[in-house]
């Protein structure tokens, strides 16, 4: 039987369990995606200025005012992505959030009219996050993809199946 020092012992464990990672989990393969990356060419964004334009009193029938959306963007179907943006949950497990839309925008779907349905992402997880309150600023890293989805607060573009959601930081 070979014994070796602890460190080295560590090392190989770590190696051995990067070795058994899927190629996309890999931090190289994670894809850093911009909102704007999720609107196809020619279209444009709620541009800054029209958000948060309403009161926050202002608040019925917002889902009937969400703008057309002119199609999305399939280029990472099935891929690893990094998203930040702001959490509206939408279930729970305990005091964690296990479903909820990530929007561009702080007030986005409650406040104020959404945005346009790819301008926003449907994330579930089977790790429930603890979140701090209403529009926490995340960012959300897992497998992305276009799937339609539609809430009582809008319809939605694309999913996002969450690895891994921590706290925002620019």
């Amino acid at each position: 039987m070979v014994v070796m020092p602890p460190n080295r012992r560590a090392l190989l464990a770590g190696l051995g369990a990067l070795a058994c990672m899927p190629r996309a989990a890999l931090a190289e393969d994670i894809i850093d995606l911009k909102w704007r990356d999720l609107v196809p060419d020619g279209e444009t964004p709620i541009p800054p200025s029209i958000q948060g334009l309403f009161g926050h009193d202002e608040t019925g029938g917002l889902f009937s005012e969400q703008p057309q959306s002119n199609g999305v963007r399939p280029d990472w179907n099935g891929l690893v992505v990094s998203l930040p943006g702001f959490i509206v949950p939408i279930d729970y497990s305990g005091t964690g959030v296990t479903a909820f839309i990530l929007v561009p925008y702080v007030g986005a779907c409650v406040h104020v009219p959404p945005p346009p349905a790819n301008q926003l992402v449907f994330v579930t997880t089977s790790k429930p996050y603890e979140n701090s309150g209403l529009f926490e600023a995340v960012t959300v890293v897992g497998m992305f993809g276009t799937a339609s989805t539609s809430t009582q607060l809008a319809d939605i573009s694309y999913a996002l199946s969450a690895d891994f959601i921590e706290p925002y930081r620019a």
